[in-house]
């Protein structure tokens, strides 16, 4: 008997949810799959699913069995890639979320570079602003812009993100320049439809008071990149990012307003689940981001 088959082969029939999936997920036959459960079962000497017609649900010993199980079979498939790899190049896959403005923008040219050193390395990205379930859905990390919870997920601080109120010179003509946060309820605002109140645009002023400002959304979109756009051909006033408006900033085709007022920042964060052995390739990789977008982003130089 192959213990460390048959552990890997239940772990896949949890992960399945069937042995026939587990079957397809392997590239063996149904009978081979009930063979190696039927053989660590007796090896073991418990059950580990009840069993019915249509599911395979998993006992408490069960339950136990795969928690262990998934950290025996991840320890000692990282200690033959620590191994290998410490005698050679990174290699292995990675599965990352992350966000689609940010990602595209800013994470492409990053990968390509850590692609140049660590040719390797295979990448499965996942471009979204929801916010996935790490563990669930089998990523090894994420990218998310964002004040944090609490959880049980590990964080490093990749950059701040600085936000901005801005308009094109074709708007402000034919509306107006808006001098005071107020002002902004008579104007059309383009509004980035996933964030909480986002009704609300929070100011702080010159004293530290802090200001709340209704705006009415004129156009509202779940993409930083159209809103973006939207606001180049005059639709509107954008708050946004710093690292989508940026260029746009810089050429004159949109205009920051309200500079006597801050707006709200927060952070870009490399975000993965704790393990007692954090792969070498998630390290290497967060340990580059760090490295890549520490002091001021290059986004914001230009706005200085």
């Amino acid at each position: 008997m192959d213990r460390f088959e048959n552990m890997n082969t239940f772990i896949r029939v949890v992960e399945a949810g069937s042995i026939s999936g587990a079957a397809d997920r392997l590239s063996v036959a149904k009978s081979a799959v009930s063979r190696r459960l039927k053989e660590l079962e007796e090896h073991l000497g418990v059950e580990l699913f009840h069993r019915t017609t249509r599911r395979m649900n998993l006992t408490d010993t069960g339950r136990a069995f795969y928690h262990q199980s998934v950290r025996i079979v991840e320890d000692l498939l990282e200690a033959e890639l620590s191994t290998a790899q410490a005698h050679g190049t990174l290699k292995g896959s990675l599965k990352i979320a992350l966000p689609s403005t940010f990602g595209v923008m800013h994470m492409g040219p990053a990968i390509n570079e850590f692609l140049n050193v660590h040719p390797k390395i295979e990448f499965d990205l996942d471009f979204n602003d929801r916010e996935v379930d790490l563990m669930q859905e089998g990523f090894d990390l994420a990218v998310r812009i964002a004040t944090l919870p609490d959880s049980s997920l590990i964080a490093r601080r990749l950059a701040p993100v600085k936000t901005i109120i801005c308009a094109s010179p074709v708007y402000l003509e034919q509306k107006g320049l808006p001098q005071f946060p107020d002002d902004l309820r008579a104007h059309q605002c383009l509004v980035y439809s996933l964030l909480r109140d986002y009704e609300y645009w929070k100011f702080t002023d010159t004293n530290g008071k802090e200001i709340k400002t209704k705006i009415y959304p004129y156009l509202k979109a779940s993409t930083g990149e159209f809103l973006k756009d939207a606001a180049v051909q005059g639709l509107g006033i954008i708050q946004s990012p710093t690292f989508v408006v940026y260029k746009e900033i810089e050429r004159g085709t949109l205009v920051p307003l309200l500079q006597d007022y801050k707006l709200p920042q927060i952070n870009a964060y490399a975000i993965y689940p704790p393990t007692r052995h954090l792969s070498q390739r998630v390290r290497a990789f967060v340990d580059f981001l760090v490295k890549r977008f520490e002091n001021t982003p290059y986004w914001d130089i230009c706005l200085k």
